[in-house]
């Protein structure tokens, strides 16, 4: 008998219905929570959010990009100000049709077609985001044009700002630095909006970047409402920008591009300090590069011939350029042997050559100088005095005084670039080459040569100290100035020795006869030096030394010079140091150079009739020559547009690879000088291969 299908009774169907009743009610319920939950989270939670994404399709927000910071010098003059542009920008990740849009604004703008092949290389090369300069400094007419049509042109940002400008170009490169767009990196690392947005530029290298944060202000924002397609309905309420602060600097500009101007074609540098106070009064590094080019967006080309460029127009050679001082220490180490109980009348005989153990060492004058004391060994530039005196009393005696006249010291300023230099010591020594300090090593640290290295602006502090007696500490922002400097600890009659003896240098009969000032009642006191780059060979020993303009450039001696005026009571003093100058042209050399700087300061007139007179035949001011010097480069290429593509990379100066290959490359040089050749000789016993500027 087979099974029938249950009948279900009323009460079990009931009991049925009633719990799939309850669970689709508890599903329905649930449901209406979690929306009911969603509308109160976006009504109340991300209120904010949507508001802001709501207006941003009714209102459209554009930065208001800040008005950069000025520079200015100690009396107000702009160094790095702002001049009133139009510009037009494209945006890559929004362009829709970069062909068509190109082809327009070609048009519209009246570009070349050199324009528009550099605009499609730097397209391909620009992150999305990173904007790509179209045209800057556009006329109103233009500018009207590209704005009119922008609703054709999605990803073209017109705009009106501000770009950064400097009044004196290449004078002031080293120092201000200059202003460019944000890389990637950058942009990663502030994640700022402001960063990426058309225009805006930031400090790369110098003050412009040391100061960046105090320069750059904060960004405003212009409002207006629009249409869903973006059509203009009206402008709403702005909000605006605030400037960056002004940064005064201790620097005179007059002074800043008169310096410039007077280093003439030369491969150098030159310091000015204010002996009261230790302001830096003008710091030039020349040649230079025109921080206007590069913060328009220099290019591929222009940026390969500075590299290339045996000058190194790149670097700022008064921070980072390291050299031998040479005999401009001397007065120095005169402080240092009178601190050590030389008395001032001691002397040494000079016969022109001093026999040390197996070695022969040489003065710059063949025939000797006879009996030298210590003031007449520094006016006439005496090596053999101060071998004689240093190896006597050994080099440890006279590193510390070194080191308190500011050589191989760091200063407290807004530079990035401090390169240190040497001071050496036996101690030093056996640290770094696990050697013992030899008789050799003293008596050619006693002429700044061999392991002695410094840069132009501690020659620039050691000169103001010498002048004031004080520990002046060099400042180059306005309201950072250090004053009431203590006393340095060297008895006053040593000090006041020194100083007659620089003044001798000029005024007395001295090797410096060049530097004399025609200022009526303003004395110059100073020291010239020689440091050699070069071994001398046993062949031109026997034959005659080759003189410097008969060598390559970069075998060339250095030129250095470092003084003050007034002799009597020091106002300021200066530093002057010629890359392979080698005292081969007169009026380009170090005395002449210094002794006209110094002569601005007292008689401005009389300083520009100098200039004037000399400044032609030296191929024009810096612009004129800056301006042929890249045509010629051009011209000797045969650039392709590739060339003139906008570099817009990571790289600066200060830190450009023909920077480090050239500081590596001295430094290699000054190492092997250093030490002893393969004729077993030093530099000292090479003899000098020419003092004409002593």
């Amino acid at each position: 008998m087979s099974r029938g299908t249950p009948i279900a009774s009323a009460a079990t169907q009931a009991y049925t219905f009633s719990r799939r009743a309850w669970l689709l009610g508890t599903a329905q319920a649930g449901f209406g929570a979690m929306l009911a939950g969603r509308m109160g989270w976006l009504a109340i939670a991300e209120n904010e959010h949507y508001n802001i994404l709501s207006e941003s399709n009714r209102v459209n927000t554009t930065p208001v990009l800040p008005r950069r910071g000025w520079i200015v010098d100690r009396h107000g003059a702009p160094i790095a100000n702002n001049r009133t542009d139009f510009r037009v920008d494209i945006i890559p990740e929004r362009l829709d049709d970069a062909d068509r849009e190109l082809a327009l604004l070609a048009s519209l703008l009246a570009l070349t077609p050199d324009d528009v092949a550099r605009i499609r290389l730097d397209l391909k090369a620009a992150q999305g985001f990173q904007p790509v300069q179209v045209a800057e400094n556009v006329s109103w007419e233009r500018f009207a044009a590209v704005s009119l049509r922008q609703p054709e042109l999605p990803g073209v940002a017109p705009s009106r700002g501000f770009s950064r400008s400097y009044p004196a170009g290449a004078a002031v490169a080293h120092l201000t630095g200059y202003v460019g767009a944000a890389t990637a990196e950058q942009y990663k690392a502030e994640h700022n909006p402001l960063l990426v947005a058309p225009g805006f530029k930031l400090g790369k290298d110098g003050l412009e970047k040391a100061l960046e944060q105090k320069l750059r202000g904060e960004a405003g924002a212009k409002r207006v409402e629009v249409t869903a397609r973006g059509k203009l309905v009206a402008e709403l309420a702005t909000r605006p920008d605030r400037p960056g602060a002004t940064q005064r600097l201790t620097i005179d500009a007059g002074l800043q591009e008169y310096t410039a101007r007077r280093l003439g074609t030369n491969s150098g540098s030159a310091v000015v300090i204010d002996c009261r106070t230790g302001e830096i009064m003008a710091m030039v590094s020349m040649p230079a590069y025109d921080p206007n080019s590069f913060s328009d967006g220099i290019s591929h080309l222009e940026w390969q011939m500075l590299s290339d460029d045996e000058h190194v127009p790149l670097m700022n050679k008064i921070t980072q350029g390291l050299y031998p001082p040479g005999s401009t220490v001397k007065p120095m180490n005169g402080l240092a042997l009178l601190a050590a109980g030389v008395e001032p009348t001691a002397r040494v005989s000079c016969s022109g050559a001093m026999r040390v153990g197996t070695g022969t060492f040489h003065c710059h004058k063949r025939g000797g100088h006879g009996p030298m004391d210590l003031k007449n060994a520094i006016m006439q530039s005496c090596d053999i005095y101060f071998f004689e005196m240093v190896r006597r009393l050994g080099y440890d005696r006279v590193a510390p005084v070194a080191r308190a006249m500011g050589l191989g010291q760091k200063f407290d300023l807004p530079l990035s670039t401090q390169r240190f230099g040497t001071v050496p010591d036996s101690g030093w020594k056996e640290r770094k080459y696990k050697t013992k300090w030899t008789v050799a090593d003293g008596i050619n640290a006693s002429i700044g040569q061999g392991y002695v290295l410094t840069n132009p602006l501690q020659l620039a502090v050691m000169a103001s100290r010498l002048a004031s007696g004080r520990m002046l500490q060099p400042s180059l922002l306005a309201d950072r100035v250090h004053r009431d400097a203590p006393a340095l600890p060297f008895a006053s009659e040593h000090l006041q020795l020194v100083r007659e003896a620089m003044w001798g240098v000029v005024n007395g009969g001295g090797t410096g006869a060049a530097a004399r000032m025609e200022v009526p009642g303003v004395a110059i006191a100073a020291k010239t030096g020689t440091a050699q780059v070069r071994r001398i060979t046993m062949a031109e020993r026997r034959t005659g030394v080759l003189k410097n303009a008969a060598l390559p450039f970069k075998m060339r001696d250095h030129a250095l010079f470092v003084c003050f005026a007034p002799a009597d009571n020091p106002r300021y003093a200066a530093a002057v140091v010629l890359e392979h100058n080698g005292h081969t042209v007169r009026n380009l050399d170090t005395p002449m150079i210094g002794r006209d700087v110094m002569t601005y300061l007292f008689d401005r007139d009389r300083a520009m009739k100098s200039l004037e007179l000399n400044e032609p035949s030296w191929g024009g001011d810096i612009r004129t020559r800056m301006t042929a010097q890249a045509d010629d480069y051009r011209r000797a290429r045969d650039a392709t547009a590739a060339a003139a593509a906008t570099k817009i990379d990571a790289e600066v100066p200060s830190n450009s690879p023909a920077v480090e290959t050239a500081t590596d490359h001295a430094s290699t040089v000054q190492e092997s000088l250093a030490t002893e050749g393969p004729q077993g000789n030093t530099v000292a016993q090479d003899g000098s291969t020419e003092r004409s500027g002593e």
